[in-house]
């Protein structure tokens, strides 16, 4: 527990004072254990977005520390519910939310205080008004059972101090037949103690990624079928991005 807790704190202070950096409109980090990482390799952040960045402020697309684009394929519907795990500055809310409109909105879910502010702030100046940002773990949504259609993520569930409790979450938010659709970082087989026991490679969405066959093994025992995992960017030699989907059955 001391252990799941400071790991907790750690991410919360990081990316707190990431959103610090971006409030103040002055240059922020990443996502990579590297400042630099985004740029360098494209793998994290405001460059993943093509179009999708035409539809919601540019302050929200710049403060993006992801790793993917997961709003790009989750095949959403008008009049559908969505869940965002850690939903950063908003964009890929505020993205969703556009999407499932008429009839749908989309909730962002974040633990730091800092980030809610900034996500808020943004679904203002979009004037979009089927959000809601909501304060909680990932690891206890603070959602009743069965009540959203989609759950996504952006490069958040890796993290999390146990994921399985985290993807347990999920199914049970999700309507039966709901769909996961999720960009995380995987591991490659073989990850050093080392770098598994470095605190700013945790926080730098490295050290706690799961491998792709844990990544599944996990899904199936949180009750998901039809699990999909394609790499996307290899970015480390210890790890690459992906697109993790998945289905609770109907």
């Amino acid at each position: 527990m001391a252990q799941e807790t400071d790991i907790r704190e750690a991410v919360r202070r990081r990316y707190a004072e990431a959103a610090t950096r971006f409030a103040a409109r002055s240059a922020g980090g990443c996502c990579s254990p590297v400042p630099t990482t985004e740029d360098e390799s494209g793998s994290f952040g405001a460059g993943l977005y093509a179009d999708e960045a035409d539809e919601v402020p540019r302050a929200a697309v710049e403060a993006s520390l992801g790793c993917g684009v997961p709003t790009a394929v989750a095949d959403l519907h008008p009049g559908e519910v969505v869940l965002d795990l850690g939903s950063g500055a908003g964009a890929d809310v505020l993205i969703a939310a556009r999407r499932v409109s008429p009839g749908g909105r989309a909730i962002g879910l974040d633990m730091t205080a800092e980030m809610l502010e900034l996500a808020r702030k943004n679904a203002a100046e979009a004037g979009v008004d089927n959000v809601e940002f909501v304060e909680g773990y990932l690891e206890d949504i603070p959602l009743p059972d069965g009540c959203v259609d989609v759950v996504l993520s952006n490069c958040v569930i890796n993290l999390a101090a146990d994921k399985h409790v985290v993807l347990r979450e999920a199914a049970r938010a999700l309507r039966p037949g709901g769909r996961f659709a999720v960009s995380d970082i995987i591991a490659y087989p073989g990850m050093d103690e080392a770098t598994r026991a470095d605190m700013a490679k945790w926080t730098g969405c490295l050290a706690g990624a799961l491998t792709e066959a844990e990544y599944r093994a996990a899904l199936a025992e949180a009750g998901f079928t039809d699990i999909e995992v394609i790499e996307t960017n290899r970015f480390d030699e210890l790890a690459a991005s992906a697109i993790i989907r998945a289905r609770k059955p109907a």
